[in-house]
């Protein structure tokens, strides 16, 4: 689940908000069609043809002169980095002839969801490739799902509700899949399901020489096992993937609000509690920056509510209660809210192994901290630790949860709130070790790669250089 889905459910984004809404193909792992444009043997050079990259499109090329420029993500902090074209693709083809125009002239990266951490997805100086027209959701034979890698989730969820599935994601709407399979994909589902990309059979991919290939288990194995967790943006475009799938479950959704100042206690029996409960029991505990900190406990249940209500005796006695049994459809929407077209924040992380052995230490990062900062503690292990750290890409396998470091701030406050947010980052650090979450990306995170990576960081280096040897997809904390 994303940031604003923990807020809005947790009542975190406004007074008394308990139920606040956020808001013919070939078949599976076959090979497509690879049709490498003519690269030259010698390094480009000049500025890249847009005239040239327009007439090749079958989708549309806007530049900064024209009235259908647009560039802007989700963060509004990011809006004054300018790319200098915008590519709204309509098929590999277009992203093939995108890769030719631009490789080794200018900046390009891909573009979903727009909700990039840092702003990557917009390129300074370079070419947005907007992948938002491959959006097609294709339901398969048997538990398989075809999703275009510019499809939004609240698109992927409606479509699958209606097949009686579902695919383990976050639950924001207007994120894209893209982004967040190739980070991991942390979700309510989670423990019960694993992260979005355990669910990933094969992904189509344009590679930095202009191939369009197929990566799986048996093609481009390498590819396909950087994909799952290396973070987006490092090895190629990904133009479309298939997921297996799980039938949509009957749930119970909960909230527990707590009294200002109760939080270190919260929060040590929550990491105690969360160790011991069942798979199917997914919960984060948020920490809302004031003096002193506030807290609230939010999740959901694979099972029924009376039997919720049993597990949830194992944590202190909230002030104020709320438990519900729903359908799928129900929950997502009860995660998801009413959606949020743009929110202006910077951002942080840390992994939690094991339980912080002094939880008065982390609540005290928030003390005195503005009322729309957030540290937010989401339920790991489960079915994550089933899978053995260097099987995939995402490291943090036995980890007990992530932390995510979330402060609203106007763009123009951005640069102190960044420091604020630093400060909270390095002191949970201390108590928790120089770890982070790639998809919670922070330009400013010290040893970022080793933070993101861990002991999977060597390998994810050696496909990088196999598959864009000549840094055609470089960015600031690009693997390479």
């Amino acid at each position: 689940m994303d940031r604003r889905g923990f807020l809005k459910a947790a009542g975190l984004t406004g007074a008394g908000a308990v139920l606040a809404a956020c808001t013919a193909t070939p078949p599976p792992g076959s090979a497509p069609p690879s049709t490498p444009p003519p690269f030259s043997s010698s390094v480009p050079s000049g500025p890249p043809d847009w005239a040239a990259l327009r007439a090749r499109l079958t989708g549309g090329l806007a530049l900064p002169d024209g009235d259908d420029f647009a560039y802007q993500g989700f963060n509004p902090v990011w809006n004054s980095r300018k790319p200098a074209a915008v590519a709204r693709v309509a098929s590999a083809a277009d992203v093939q002839a995108c890769v030719e125009a631009v490789r080794l002239r200018a900046p390009i990266a891909a573009r979903s969801g727009g909700h990039s951490y840092a702003g990557y997805s917009t390129p300074e100086n370079g070419l947005q490739v907007d992948l938002r027209d491959l959006a097609d959701v294709e339901v398969l034979p048997g538990d398989r799902v075809r999703i275009g890698a510019g499809a939004a989730l609240g698109d992927v969820s409606r479509v699958l509700a209606a097949s009686g599935r579902c695919l383990p994601t976050g639950t924001c709407p207007s994120v894209g899949v893209a982004g967040l399979t190739l980070g991991g994909g942390i979700g309510v589902l989670t423990r019960k399901y694993g992260l979005t990309c355990d669910h990933l059979v094969s992904a189509t991919v344009v590679t930095a020489d202009g191939r369009l290939v197929t990566a799986s288990g048996e093609q481009e194995p390498d590819l396909f096992w950087a994909l799952r967790g290396g973070g987006g943006g490092n090895f190629g475009i990904v133009t479309e993937f298939v997921f297996t799938t799980v039938p949509a479950p009957e749930v119970a959704v909960f909230t527990l609000e707590y009294p200002a100042g109760a939080a270190a206690d919260v929060l040590g029996a929550w990491q105690s509690w969360l160790a011991d409960v069942p798979d199917e029991l997914w919960s984060n505990l948020n920490v809302r920056g004031g003096t002193p900190p506030a807290c609230r406990v939010v999740g959901c249940f694979t099972g029924s509510a009376a039997a919720l209500n049993g597990l949830l005796s194992g944590l202190p006695a909230p002030s104020g209660r709320f438990v519900e049994p729903r359908g799928w459809t129900g929950a997502v929407q009860y995660f998801a809210g009413t959606g949020i077209e743009h929110e202006s924040f910077v951002a942080s992380s840390r992994v939690v192994r094991d339980p912080i052995a002094d939880p008065a230490r982390a609540v005290e990062l928030m003390e005195g901290q503005a009322s729309e900062s957030y540290l937010i503690f989401d339920g790991l292990r489960g079915a994550v630790a089933r899978v053995a750290p260097d099987a995939t890409a995402f490291p943090h396998r036995a980890a007990l949860a992530s932390a995510q470091i979330y402060f609203k701030t106007p763009p123009s406050g951005a640069t102190e709130t960044a420091r604020a947010v630093g400060q909270v980052r390095d002191g949970l650090g201390a108590l928790v070790g120089d770890t982070g979450y790639v998809n919670y990306i922070d330009p400013k995170m010290p040893k970022w790669a080793e933070a993101y990576y861990g002991g999977n960081l060597a390998r994810l280096r050696e496909v990088a250089a196999k598959y864009d040897p000549d840094g055609v997809f470089e960015f600031a904390q690009a693997v390479r």
